[in-house]
């Protein structure tokens, strides 16, 4: 990849366009996208405006919103241009790509739409934020109980080029209504004469485009579909969801999951392009939050001046004890959190699995509380007991915090990946002070 980008930067700078138009068309689209994606903005533009039209069509939903609103610069002054790239596209990718936009920028791109892909890109637009109906595509093959096999093919040869799949061919009534789906497989194998009544079983699964996207890819981690219909509530057929288009919701859920639970407020999606005020204010609001969360443990250890004073060595362990919690604590949310998102558990699970949690986590402790004892024989043996049994306590606290913290979060209608690893690292850290010195004042007999 190096080499191809390094043999397109000479080309520009050489302002060979020919041959540089002549090198991107063996390219695959996706290859063309990384290759811009690595380029400056100047040369990205270059890039894509020498794309041939149905190349302009694939690269472009291939490249990022930030690289996807550089090309529609690109082409603002050639309205044709721009207005073929925009009705070229496939309808559930530029209704990704106007949902980035602000309004007013996408009222006036939806302008340049012919009248009926204006009104398909309306109505898409039309469906709540993040449902299934701002992801589904209007484009697939649907036909009726009664055609005959050869009439199925001969109106699949018809409108397929315009389909987004032709692995599942729809079947609906005279209000289209979904009766059934079957797969073009089922279809080849069938005699010419026999009908699409004959061969239907009458069993699929369909999504509702009021559904949230997640419900989406929990369905197809589910079956072994590659596109799903999508309904109203009257059992209509809309559209469908595509595999690819689902497996990119679920990135960019799991890439914001991931952020929250490293205490983002939102998602940073390129460190390397994103501003350092964007990076800070993105960041700044859970830090200070931390900051006053931390204050509880420093008050905590305040508490017990006495004894430490009394037994320093008691604070060679402390670090290693509150860490070990709050590892703890994070392996136990990130395992919730995933279990929960997936829907591998449940609310009403919460019992069961703290039970099982709270096994696991003494047993682990009792380990850890081992390797720690042979430190502590060497550093400090008259408080090995203090280390150890802190140690047990410590981490069977920290993990039942990160596993109940997901819970509560679902029961407060809040993203269990809001409780984030500093918080449960936070709080675990002010138990296991609370729990190592109040052990040691007791065994030591400190007041």
């Amino acid at each position: 990849m190096i080499e191809k980008i390094e043999r397109i930067q000479e080309l520009i700078e050489k302002k060979l366009w020919l041959v540089l138009r002549e090198e991107l068309a063996v390219l695959e689209p996706f290859e063309v996208s990384e290759i811009i994606d690595e380029l400056d903005d100047e040369e990205g533009v270059i890039v894509f405006r020498l794309l041939s039209r149905e190349d302009a069509k694939e690269t472009f939903q291939h490249l990022s919103i930030e690289r996807q609103e550089k090309a529609i610069e690109a082409f603002a002054k050639n309205a044709t241009r721009l207005s073929n790239l925009l009705n070229d596209l496939d309808p559930d990718d530029r209704t990704a790509f106007f949902e980035e936009l602000p309004g007013q920028l996408s009222h006036k791109l939806i302008q340049l739409l012919r009248p009926e892909e204006r009104s398909v890109a309306k109505k898409l637009l039309g469906y709540p934020e993040d449902s299934i109906g701002r992801l589904m595509t209007p484009e697939f093959i649907a036909v009726r109980p009664e055609f005959t096999i050869a009439r199925t093919l001969e109106h699949i040869r018809k409108f397929g080029p315009d389909s987004e799949t032709l692995s599942v061919i729809y079947v609906v009534d005279s209000n289209w209504k979904l009766l059934d789906d079957i797969t073009i497989r089922e279809i080849l194998l069938a005699e010419p004469d026999e009908t699409i009544s004959e061969i239907m079983d009458g069993k699929f699964i369909s999504l509702s485009a009021l559904d949230d996207q997640e419900t989406a890819v929990s369905v197809f981690k589910d079956s072994d579909y590659s596109a799903i219909p999508v309904t109203d509530t009257e059992g209509t057929l809309l559209g469908i969801v595509t595999f690819d288009d689902v497996m990119d919701v679920e990135e960019e859920e799991t890439t914001e999951d991931f952020h929250k639970f490293g205490a983002f407020q939102e998602a940073i999606i390129n460190p390397l392009k994103a501003k350092v005020t964007y990076m800070y204010s993105k960041r700044i609001m859970w830090l200070s939050t931390l900051v006053f969360m931390n204050v509880f443990s420093g008050a905590a250890i305040a508490s017990f001046e006495d004894v430490i004073h009394k037994m320093i060595s008691l604070t060679f362990f402390l670090p290693l004890l509150i860490g070990s919690g709050g590892n703890a604590g994070s392996q136990s949310a990130t395992l919730m959190i995933r279990s929960l998102a997936v829907g591998d558990v449940e609310s009403k699970d919460w019992l069961r699995l703290a039970g099982k949690e709270l096994l696991v986590s003494l047993m682990l402790g009792i380990t850890m509380a081992g390797a720690v004892s042979l430190i502590a024989l060497f550093r400090a043996p008259d408080i090995i007991i203090v280390v150890a049994s802190a140690m047990v306590l410590t981490v069977i606290a920290g993990s039942l915090i990160g596993l109940m913290l997901p819970f509560v979060f679902t029961k407060l209608r809040l993203d269990p990946a809001t409780a984030s690893a500093p918080l449960v690292a936070s709080m675990a850290d002010i138990l296991g002070v609370i729990i190592y010195f109040s052990i040691a004042s007791w065994y030591l007999g400190i007041k």
